[in-house]
């Protein structure tokens, strides 16, 4: 069966080395192709026709660019924007599981997934006549797909620790079969093992902001803190399968991260860039 008129799907793939971030949104609306990019101080939207938009099992591929779970290659002209370079992916941490448990199969508006919790970059890129280079930098990957984002969201995302973590999340408003309810998503990957908070496993968030965002399931607890001086950029996303809405998202803001397990805490770990996302 082919997927419906207002059909939207898109990949996230975020880099950060010792000193930039630049995380890459390749993706198709009902009416376009797209490649978003943004970076510690600059957001960019490059269009493209659908023709140009080739979704393949292994690799997406935008205009001149291709994306897959093992390296981007990219070559991207727009507005402000002249991206090129190759970036390499290797030792990725693969969720365990689909992060939408059950929900995957419900009609929901938006399904979100993750593809590489963790993995280690090399290569670089060309931004504006500026060379980026990956090498031993961190890199994370996830995607959606449907027909909008949540009326209302936060969503909190980062690798950038003292040690080799990942953690991301996100909180939504979610309509389900005329009814709505604040569903959430969680994956903790720390010291080897996976930790899963969500709605369908019995989580549930205790606050909520786009600073303040506690998330209880049983002996279980994360909270995270954001200051609110951080910046954010604009961003489109999707909305009846047009991306004709604004959102805003910070890809580099300093954020504190504490996590409980049966009862006692496991971390306690600031991340100096970790990236936030919100709609309100």
């Amino acid at each position: 069966m082919g997927k419906p008129r207002d059909y939207f799907e898109g990949w996230y793939f975020k880099h950060q080395s010792a000193t930039d971030t630049v995380a890459i949104i390749p993706g198709r609306s009902k009416d376009a192709a797209f490649v978003q990019v943004i970076t510690d101080g600059a957001s960019y939207n490059v269009l493209y026709d659908l023709s140009l938009y080739e979704r393949e099992p292994s690799v997406v591929r935008v205009g001149g660019s291709s994306f897959s779970l093992r390296r981007i290659r990219l070559d991207i002209q727009g507005k402000g924007i002249q991206l090129s370079g190759e970036v390499a992916y290797r030792r990725r941490t693969i969720p365990q599981g689909d992060i939408m448990g059950p929900f995957r199969f419900l009609p929901m508006e938006c399904c979100h997934g993750l593809c590489s919790l963790h993995h280690e970059l090399s290569g670089s890129l060309i931004l504006n006549d500026r060379e980026i280079d990956f090498a031993g930098g961190a890199g994370y990957i996830e995607k959606d797909s449907g027909y909008s984002f949540p009326k209302r969201y936060v969503w909190v995302q980062s690798t950038d620790f003292p040690v080799k973590c990942c953690v991301t999340l996100a909180v939504a408003d979610i309509p389900l079969a005329g009814f709505r309810f604040l569903g959430l998503l969680c994956a903790i990957w720390y010291d080897g093992v996976e930790y899963r908070l969500a709605t369908y496993n019995g989580a549930r968030a205790v606050v909520c902001t786009r600073y303040h965002i506690v998330l209880q399931r049983g002996k279980q607890r994360l909270e995270v803190k954001i200051p609110k001086s951080c910046a954010s950029l604009p961003l489109l996303a999707p909305m009846e399968g047009s991306m004709q809405r604004t959102i805003r998202e910070s890809p580099s803001c300093p954020a504190r991260f504490r996590f409980f397990d049966k009862g006692k805490l496991l971390f306690d770990m600031e991340s100096p860039r970790a990236s936030m996302e919100f709609c309100e």
